[in-house]
């Protein structure tokens, strides 16, 4: 306990992040099918969040560390100034951590203020740690060179005065690029139309249109609104086909029910089909948006597949199949997880075979064990803010 009190903050915090990461091993290992579905949700979601805000905690003491101990130690001694900025880090940090709470807590049909404040503190802390730890490596690197070199104190003190300015780069840098992202999410989403030659395509399915929509992420910061301008885009697109490629979603159903009602409104000639993502699974309620989704006419594929025909009498069709997230085994996820044997049971390698994964890793896994696959779309094709219409070609 004595060798435990004289480490430091941040191998303390190391440790408690470790330890409830492990705690969510052990509890899914051995939890999952002791405790009713409801607890064990609640007792996953609780966890998440702790483990993400202790790993959060290690880049806010070093952001405070370069942004508040640093500038302040050279402006001298502590003024107003100083103390406002502090309370301003301290804020932001605060804001930034308060974050992944509002997913669970704060939540309704369209996003609260307090919502989009703190993900845009979040957004513009992951960027300020980026830089301000490439900054920091730079700036190790270039005092290592000149010590070795015999460099003398006032050249040392040349190099604090460099990193500071450094730091207050990181800190423009952070604001500017914020600054651009704001800008960009209250665009409209932006259409991508690509053709695509799909090999062993029937003749009959020229031309077949096919949108794909992926990390919408509906929740602290997309609402009900958003959700209906994307579903009268991509009706106006007169698609015969709708993928959404993972990641729908960030809360459970209960808190997000009533504004995914536009999805209702999709009109594709050959249906409407789904696959997870990894934040559904973040949710613990994936069994809920199935049968959420199912009401709203969408099919999700839990590495299962659907064969698409023009008709019902014709002999002609494509076998659409979907796989579970990656991450879904990693969470011990009870009975969810990449199975590609399953997914494709039924699709004959003579026919045109569409795969649907979420993350590029799962594509590239699938094309190894299945060659034959003939088109993979996954998340990297559909970019956020952007619906990507396909045209499909024999």
């Amino acid at each position: 306990m004595m060798i435990f009190g004289k480490l430091s903050l941040e191998v303390k915090v190391a440790i408690a992040t470790a330890v409830v990461l492990f705690s969510m091993f052990i509890s899914r290992t051995f939890l999952t099918e002791n405790v009713d579905k409801v607890t064990r949700a609640k007792l996953f979601r609780f966890q998440f969040l702790l483990f993400i805000n202790c790993l959060m905690l290690l880049g806010s003491l070093y952001i405070w560390k370069k942004t508040v101990v640093t500038l302040c130690r050279a402006s001298g001694p502590a003024s107003y100034l100083t103390g406002c900025w502090k309370c301003t880090v301290l804020l932001f940090l605060a804001f930034a951590h308060l974050s992944y709470f509002t997913l669970l807590y704060l939540v309704s049909e369209e996003p609260y203020i307090f919502s989009l404040i703190a993900y845009t503190c979040l957004g513009s802390y992951v960027i300020a740690l980026f830089f301000l730890f490439i900054f920091g490596c730079i700036d190790q690197c270039y005092r290592l060179l000149t010590r070795r070199a015999g460099k003398t104190l006032t050249a040392a003190a040349g190099t604090s005065k460099c990193a500071n300015k450094k730091v207050i780069l990181a800190i423009g840098i952070t604001v500017a690029l914020t600054c651009v992202g704001l800008l960009n999410a209250a665009r409209p989403p932006a259409v991508v139309r690509v053709e695509i030659p799909v090999h062993k395509l029937p003749a009959s399915f020229n031309n077949l249109k096919l949108v794909l929509l992926a990390d919408i992420h509906l929740g602290a910061t997309v609402g009900k609104s958003k959700l209906a301008m994307i579903v009268r885009m991509v009706n106006d697109l007169q698609p015969d086909i709708v993928v959404i490629a993972g990641d729908l979603t960030d809360s459970p159903v209960a808190s997000l029910g009533t504004a995914t009602e536009p999805l209702r409104q999709l009109r594709p000639r050959l249906g409407t089909y789904f696959i997870t993502g990894n934040h559904e699974y973040y949710t613990a309620d994936v069994s809920n948006w199935f049968s959420h989704l199912r009401a709203l006419n969408i099919q999700s594929l839990h590495n299962s597949n659907a064969k698409i025909s023009l008709s019902r009498d014709s002999d002609e069709w494509l076998c659409l199949a979907g796989v579970d997230d990656l991450e879904a085994r990693l969470l011990r996820y009870s009975g969810h997880g990449m199975d590609l044997e399953k997914a494709l049971a039924g699709c004959s390698p003579d026919r045109a075979i569409v795969l649907l994964a979420h993350q590029p890793l799962a594509a590239k896994k699938a094309l190894q064990a299945r060659p034959d696959i003939s088109l993979v779309l996954s998340e990297r094709r559909n970019t956020p803010n952007k619906v990507t219409k396909l045209d499909l070609n024999s």
